[in-house]
């Protein structure tokens, strides 16, 4: 009798208690499958081919710390690329000009080839998110209260002959993510409009 008291206690503690919430999205978890070995010798385009899998369950990682633009099916890792960033490289942009580089879940809203800088790949920023962030930061006096949100922010390769950039991790964007231009170029040909992208610190 004391075993079925204390079993059914133990059961509603459980069931009662509040669930962690994890502090990043399940897409970023470390159980996440590790990079497949065929993605080094093959575009993410040819994986895709070869793999029969579908484009819209495709998606884009960006980890600000770490610099990098990962590519995934679902949960699976298919292929990391080098990134740089806007010049205040780990802080989440608030205004326009502050050369800051948005976090959160965004779109591919449009892509097309940019004269500049290969390819541009264009996110949905400012997002409804982004607007809280924005509109809170004037609240708060951590931006001015006349302070513009911005936009035009996406990935895009580097101009002709730089791609020493990313080599040399030279943050030379206002805010956008940048890399070298094949790499802009494999992920461009690889992903649709609509395609998520997350990034985070």
């Amino acid at each position: 009798m004391r075993l079925t008291i204390l079993l059914s206690a133990v059961f509603l503690w459980s069931c009662n208690r509040t669930p962690k919430i994890p502090t990043k999205p399940v897409v970023y978890a470390d159980s996440l499958k590790p990079e497949v070995t065929v993605a080094k010798n093959l575009t993410i385009s040819e994986i895709i081919q070869q793999r029969k899998l579908r484009r819209n369950r495709i998606h884009l990682v960006v980890d600000k710390s770490d610099k990098k633009l990962m590519v995934y099916y679902k949960d699976e890792l298919l292929k990391t690329f080098h990134v740089v960033l806007g010049s205040d490289e780990l802080n989440d942009k608030l205004q326009e000009g502050d050369r800051m580089t948005p976090e959160g879940k965004f779109t591919i809203k449009q892509k097309y080839p940019h004269a500049k800088w290969k390819k541009f790949m264009w996110i949905d920023y400012p997002t409804r998110e982004s607007w809280h962030k924005h509109r809170k930061a004037k609240r708060t006096g951590s931006i001015a209260e006349n302070a513009k949100i911005g936009g035009e922010v996406g990935i895009h390769g580097v101009p002709a002959g730089c791609d020493h950039y990313i080599d040399d991790k030279i943050n030379w964007t206002l805010g956008c993510i940048s890399l070298r231009n094949k790499d802009v170029e494999e992920i461009y040909q690889a992903i649709e409009e609509g395609t998520t992208i997350f990034i985070r610190k």
